[in-house]
């Protein structure tokens, strides 16, 4: 299994080499793992010519699974660790749901080292106290009922071992570390602070989303934003609307990244 070492954690990690810029790839949570980039963007950005790292976060997939640590700023933290250990100091990075409130504070905080955002369905953009209570009461529901109702169990009795195993992954991981808590504290990137963005985004969004709110945030306030809306999608974009991201993700990274516009 291709693993490095960040910050006294093996983290589970894989490269699509191509002779381009990298492009590394933030998934979100709890059931999340790269997997969910690899079978959809990973291969053709980098048949497009990019060099995409994808990694697990912590507690995520292969990757170890500490008590403690799920804060922002220490998945923040994580990501940069892992690219060190790649290799890779200058990046695009493109993140899916929650993986946003992660790239947008990587951008903030080290706006040398992030080159251009793309954010698909991402939480994080907010400007008022609740900006992610309907995550925290989602992954509380789970958490209780991945616990009491044994998911994973009859998940993997029945033989559906795949999402079983997944499921048994993200039961772990939602009661049996501080995850949850620690988003709870975690607060939203505010209007000021995506102005403060220095790098372009691209931002794409369900049109029926319950999070498009934060594209309507990103597009106003981030001085170099372009926002796609997906008719008729919600949040699944990413699995959904695969076809859909590409038309619109190569062309931005041609533009911005050097890529080619298409595969050869």
């Amino acid at each position: 299994m291709p693993e490095v070492t960040a910050r006294g954690l093996r983290f589970h990690v894989q490269e699509c080499e191509g002779d381009g810029p990298a492009v590394a790839f933030v998934h979100g949570l709890a059931i999340d793992n790269l997997s969910s980039f690899y079978y959809t963007l990973a291969s053709p950005v980098a048949e497009a010519g990019a060099h995409c790292v994808l990694y697990d976060q912590r507690g995520h997939g292969r990757t170890e699974r500490p008590p403690t640590g799920y804060t922002v700023q220490d998945s923040v933290a994580d990501l940069f660790a892992v690219l060190d250990a790649l290799g890779h100091h200058r990046v695009h990075l493109v993140a899916n749901s929650f993986g946003g409130v992660i790239a947008l504070n990587a951008a903030l905080l080290r706006p040398d080292r992030v080159a251009g955002l793309v954010l698909i369905e991402a939480h994080g953009p907010g400007d008022g106290p609740l900006w992610h209570e309907d995550l925290l009461n989602t992954l509380a529901k789970s958490a209780l009922s991945l616990e009491y109702e044994r998911t994973a169990d009859r998940l993997l009795a029945s033989g559906r071992r795949r999402l079983g195993r997944l499921t048994a992954t993200a039961g772990a991981l939602l009661n049996g570390t501080t995850l949850v808590d620690d988003l709870a504290a975690a607060e939203p990137v505010r209007p000021a602070g995506l102005a403060a963005l220095t790098c372009p985004v691209l931002a794409i969004y369900g049109q029926h989303s319950d999070v498009a709110d934060a594209g309507r945030l990103l597009l106003h306030h981030v001085p170099d934003c372009t926002l796609h809306t997906m008719t008729g999608h919600a949040h699944t974009v990413l699995r959904e609307g695969t076809a859909e991201i590409l038309e619109v993700l190569l062309p931005w990274l041609a533009h911005h990244a050097g890529v080619r516009t298409a595969a050869r």
